[in-house]
């Protein structure tokens, strides 16, 4: 199944006992409200789907996996509600991933900015390519990493989580996220990167689907309040998406981008 969104798609797949959920958008994959939001209404429901025992969360393309927040969505909120609106959208995905009974595997194909982050480390494992390199700009344009923080904290620690949040405009090479456990593994080519993806899907395809189950929760115990902090965290970001600094900074950056 594929749901055509404007300037983009959310794809399902289902693979036997494999769900591969795919999200594209030309700018390199960054996050429209529209994208957000199926991609958690179909986390959800692959999860209730009695055939599923794993999923796979993929984006096309090649260099990038995930841009984050879409930059025209960014400059386009006018108040505090609109930009709790939105950031609600990331809070909703992790959230599903979080809820999910089934265990997923995220293929890191490219460079994770910001959004892109908080699904890598959302994901239950995750398995990336050289290039795969990380980076959370948000501080850099009057924002933070404030929704998607718990779920990288959680993986990474309060340490790495720190380097990348006060250090927004430098990028952490892949081998970092693997070394501080945001990537479960790397490998050098995307076709070794794809062979152990499935390798493992399938092994998990073949488990016995209570443990899978009762694994996810020990995996996730302690994050029942998520439900209330991210969205929280989402109206902290919303108010200052609003700021003249915020704005102006996003501005010069969708000029820099333009002007590439």
């Amino acid at each position: 199944m594929i749901r055509e969104i404007q300037e983009g798609y959310v794809k399902v797949e289902h693979q036997k006992e494999i769900t591969v959920i795919e999200f594209f958008h030309p700018q390199s994959n960054s996050l429209p409200v529209a994208i957000l939001n199926d991609l958690g209404q179909e986390i959800h429901s692959a999860g209730l789907e009695k055939d599923t025992k794993v999923i796979v969360l993929r984006s096309a393309g090649a260099r990038a996996f995930c841009a984050g927040a879409s930059l025209k969505e960014l400059l386009a909120i006018g108040t505090a509600e609109e930009g709790k609106r939105f950031f609600s959208g990331f809070a909703n995905v992790i959230n599903a991933m979080r809820r999910c009974p089934k265990l997923i595997i995220a293929r890191i194909q490219g460079k994770c900015v910001g959004g892109g982050v908080g699904l890598a480390a959302a994901a239950d494992y995750a398995i990336a390519s050289e290039g795969a390199d990380v980076k959370l700009s948000e501080l850099s344009i009057g924002l933070g990493p404030f929704v998607v923080g718990p779920a990288i904290e959680r993986k990474i620690g309060i340490s790495a989580f720190s380097h990348l949040a006060i250090d927004a405009g430098m990028w952490r090479p892949a081998d970092w996220a693997r070394r501080h456990g945001l990537y479960a593994e790397l490998h050098p080519a995307v076709e070794d990167m794809d062979e152990s993806i499935q390798r493992l899907a399938n092994e998990l395809a073949h488990a016995n689907p209570e443990a899978l189950i009762e694994l996810k929760k020990i995996l996730w115990e302690g994050t029942g309040d998520w439900d209330t902090i991210l969205h929280q965290r989402a109206a902290v970001s919303g108010k200052l998406a609003t700021s003249s600094f915020t704005k102006t900074a996003l501005e010069k950056l969708k000029k820099k981008d333009q002007d590439r």
